[in-house]
Order: structure tokens, then C-alpha cells, then sequence
């Protein structure tokens, strides 16, 4: 015989409703109490109630702004989208980004900042630095921040949170990253993979809105994917699903299209050979020699074309994906996008559509403020209604 049911309390029934009420709120601002009532199917009485909860915990307010057509003096609504903010954090072997985003997700200021050859220990300083400095810019507070998301060149251990495979940023391997940024910061860290982090971005604002299967790619100092699947972003048993690397083990074929070997492959075709290529072989003035017609650069950039278009394969093999995104310094030029459309047919039965990164240096933030977003607007009606209570 199953126990009976718990009986839901006022207490309870009052909190469900004023949490159906701000979504609806969220949904449809600026909007009116009778449209929220007829929207959450709730009584207007209840809606009143639980619209003065929220004004009271400072989660919503009255709306100067009205929707067309005929208003009959009712008064609109919306939500304050900075009762909460989220920090994301891009830590790049070259570059430290942040930004601060608030409840609708949007961008409240941005920075880049040098930070090529940067030890571990000078990024932990370097993010609580930029965080002054962007809730400044912003010009709010910083005790406003509910949630901080990292994104790191390594792969994020679920059980220990233990960064390893980072290569890239010097100290950074084999510590908990997040545990010893959290007590800087004074904030709850997560950290995740950054190339993970820039699928999630492409997923939520970039070219991969509305799929349900892709891939991002990322090609620059280093190489990663982010993976994808019914909506979800796969990790894997250890948290190492898209280290594309380890599918080279084996092959005695240089197939490495991260910058470093594509700058060698450049100066070896270069050699004795008539081009405007010379050292140290940057691949922007390579991918610009191409675009400039010169043929050794043609050349490298179509060997760059296949060598991503052989770590694609294994992958769109296994997973089916409709979409691959390529991004990071590298595989974001689009002098490679045919000569990668143009070998997956001939090598996959099934081959996955093949697009540029829509969102460029902005994919790891994009991506780290929306699993931000997510638990900020899980934990903020708590946290301010019953600071309010």
C-alpha cells in the first residue's frame, strides 16, 4: 500500500504561484494583470497577490513601456532583469575575455584582455581584476552576481572538478581551478571546457539555434569539439567527448590543423618556392595570401580544408549530426569552408551541413552566460523572495 501524498501547504501553493506569475511576466512584458491571469490561467485575486510578492522582493515592476491597442488605465509589468547577473569568463592561451549578463540574458559590458604566457596563478588575479572592472562598467553591484562560469582550455573532471589536457595555459593542469576562484571571487565557480562552453553559445544565439545535432570545431592554438545531441551537450564518461586530438594516435600522416602545425606546413611549402608567404608564416597573412590569389597559400589552405575534414569524418560517423560549426582562430576563416563542404560528401553517406561560427571570439562567453542564466533564474526567485519574506 502506497503512503498518501503530502498535502500541498498555502505556503507552498502561494510560492508555486508567484513563480508562474514571474514567468509569465517574462514571457509576455510588458504586460497587464488581467492578460497575466488570463495567460496563467490563475484568478485575478491570486495574481494580485502574488504581483505584490514580487514587487515587494524587487523581482518585477511596473512597466512604462505599453503593447498597441486600447489600454483601459491598466497598469503593465515587467521583470528587473538585473535583480541577478551572471560573470562568464573565456580563458584563452592568448586572451582573457569576460562579461557580465543579466536575467534576459542580455550583455552588460564586455572586456578582452592580453594575457599571452600567463601563469595559472596570474589568470586567478586577472579574472578578479576584470570583474571589478566589468560590474563597474556596468554600474552594478558586484554582490548582484549569482553565478560565475568559466571556460578553460582542458577538460573539467565531474567528480573532483580537477582541470586536466591543459596544455595551453602554463600551472593550469591538475588543479581545481574553480575551488581556488571561488574563494577569490567570494562566488560559487563552475568550470567548464571552453570549446563545450562556444557549442552551448552557438546553440543559444549562433548558427546552431534550433538544431538539435551538431558539432562546434575549434581549430586555433589548440584543437576541440563541442558535441551536441537531441539538445544536450555531451560530455562524455570523463568529461574528454570532443578531444579530437587523440584521433590522430596511430597515424603516421601529419594530419595537425591547430596554428602551430599549420604555420610549419606553411613554411615547408613556401620553401624554394615562389610566394608571398615569408616567415613567420602567420596563418591570418596565409589565409590572406590565398585570398590575394598566391598559389603556395592556396595551397596551404587546402591541405588546412582537409586535414579538419579528416577529424570531421570519425566524428559525423558516430554521432550523425546534421550541422558542424567551425570556429576559433583558425577554422573560422571562410577561405576553408568549400574545401571542407567539398570532401565530407565524398567521404560520408550522410555528410553534415558545414557553417562558419556566427558568433567569432564571442561563442565560450555567449555560452558561459547562458549556463549561467540557467541556474541564476533557477536560484533568484528564492534568494530575493525570501529575502523579502
Amino acid at each position: 500500500m502506497h503512503a498518501p501524498r503530502p498535502a500541498a501547504t498555502p505556503t507552498l501553493l502561494k510560492r508555486l504561484n508567484e513563480e508562474t506569475v514571474l514567468g509569465t511576466i517574462r514571457a509576455g512584458a510588458p504586460i497587464s494583470r488581467a492578460e497575466i491571469s488570463r495567460r496563467a490561467r490563475i484568478s485575478k485575486p491570486t495574481v494580485s497577490l502574488a504581483l505584490q510578492a514580487l514587487l515587494d522582493a524587487g523581482l518585477v515592476r511596473e512597466s512604462s513601456a505599453r503593447p498597441p491597442g486600447p489600454r483601459y488605465g491598466a497598469v503593465y509589468f515587467e521583470p528587473v532583469d538585473e535583480a541577478a547577473l551572471v560573470l562568464g569568463i573565456d580563458v584563452g592561451a592568448h586572451f582573457l575575455r569576460g562579461a557580465i549578463g543579466d536575467l534576459s540574458g542580455t550583455m552588460r559590458a564586455r572586456r578582452d584582455d592580453e594575457l599571452a604566457g600567463a601563469h595559472a596563478d596570474e589568470v586567478l588575479d586577472a579574472i578578479v581584476r576584470m570583474r571589478d572592472q566589468l560590474v563597474d562598467a556596468a554600474g552594478l553591484p558586484s554582490r548582484l552576481i549569482d553565478a560565475v562560469v568559466v571556460g578553460v582550455p582542458g577538460v573539467v573532471e565531474a567528480a573532483t572538478g580537477t582541470i586536466r589536457l591543459a596544455s595551453n595555459v602554463e600551472g593550469l593542469d591538475g588543479r581545481r581551478f574553480g575551488e581556488e576562484l571561488a574563494v577569490r571571487l567570494g562566488h560559487a565557480v563552475t568550470v567548464e571546457n571552453d570549446v563545450n562552453l562556444a557549442a552551448l553559445g552557438e546553440g543559444r544565439d549562433g548558427v546552431a539555434r534550433g538544431v538539435d545535432n551538431y558539432v562546434v570545431l575549434s581549430i586555433g592554438t589548440g584543437l576541440g569539439a563541442g558535441l551536441v545531441l537531441r539538445g544536450e551537450l555531451q560530455r562524455g564518461q570523463n568529461g574528454a567527448a570532443g578531444e579530437l586530438d587523440y584521433v590522430r594516435a596511430g597515424s603516421e600522416e601529419e594530419l595537425d590543423p591547430s596554428a602551430g602545425a599549420f604555420s610549419e606546413l606553411a613554411a615547408r611549402l613556401a620553401e624554394g618556392a615562389v610566394t608571398a608567404l615569408t616567415p613567420p608564416y602567420d596563418p591570418r597573412a596565409v589565409f590572406a595570401a590565398a585570398r590575394a590569389g598566391d598559389a603556395v597559400a592556396g595551397a596551404v589552405v587546402a591541405e588546412e580544408a582537409r586535414r579538419i575534414a579528416r577529424h570531421l569524418v570519425p566524428m559525423a560517423a558516430v554521432t550523425d549530426v546534421g550541422l558542424v560549426v567551425l570556429g576559433g582562430g583558425i577554422g573560422a576563416n571562410p577561405e576553408l569552408l568549400d574545401g571542407v563542404r567539398r570532401l565530407l560528401p565524398a567521404w560520408l553517406p550522410y555528410p553534415p551541413k558545414v557553417e562558419l561560427s556566427s558568433l567569432a571570439d564571442s561563442a565560450v562567453l555567449m555560452g558561459a552566460l547562458a549556463v549561467g542564466l540557467r541556474s541564476a533564474l533557477d536560484r533568484v526567485f528564492v534568494n530575493r523572495r525570501d529575502g523579502a519574506a
